[in-house]
């Protein structure tokens, strides 16, 4: 007789969030206190649970490829500078807009993973075999002897 399962339709949201929280398999797993195993055999065997996680973990995605964008092309964000004046008892707060530079390696790799045709790594060896060759070639192939031999 097999043994009765642990999981509960009410670990659906849990879940989501979660993976949404970019909590990894084993992290999901640990907060349910179930093996990695038996999660993926609740994905398997729990349709919502499984689009619950997937639909998660996509936010989650997505949300670091902005993250991976905004860095490669630089942004503004908000900041504040504080300052304690001589002989003030309360300090003073100077809201303004931070620059944050683009970054050459968020770019790159960006560029990599998205335009990899014009931007992977790549070596490329042109050899451009002439006449004369195919002639010696010929000529070896006709006569039997073996490259490398006199």
């Amino acid at each position: 007789m097999a043994r009765p399962t642990d999981y509960r339709e009410s670990y659906v949201d849990g879940a989501k969030k979660l993976a949404k929280l970019g909590a990894t398999d084993e992290e999901i797993a640990d907060f349910f206190n179930i093996s990695t195993r038996t999660l993926y055999r609740w994905k398997n065997t729990h349709e919502e649970f499984c689009q619950a996680l997937k639909a998660g973990k996509e936010e989650a995605d997505n949300r670091v490829e902005r993250s991976l964008y905004q860095r490669a092309i630089g942004y503004e964000r908000d900041a504040v500078k504080i300052f304690m004046p001589a002989g003030k008892d309360e300090p003073v707060y100077a809201p303004y807009k931070e620059a944050v530079t683009a970054d050459t390696t968020a770019a790159i790799f960006w560029l990599k993973n998205r335009r990899s045709d014009e931007w992977r790594d790549k070596n490329e060896t042109t050899m451009n075999v002439g006449d004369g060759l195919a002639e010696l070639l010929a000529s070896v192939a006709s006569s039997g002897k073996r490259l490398g031999q006199d």
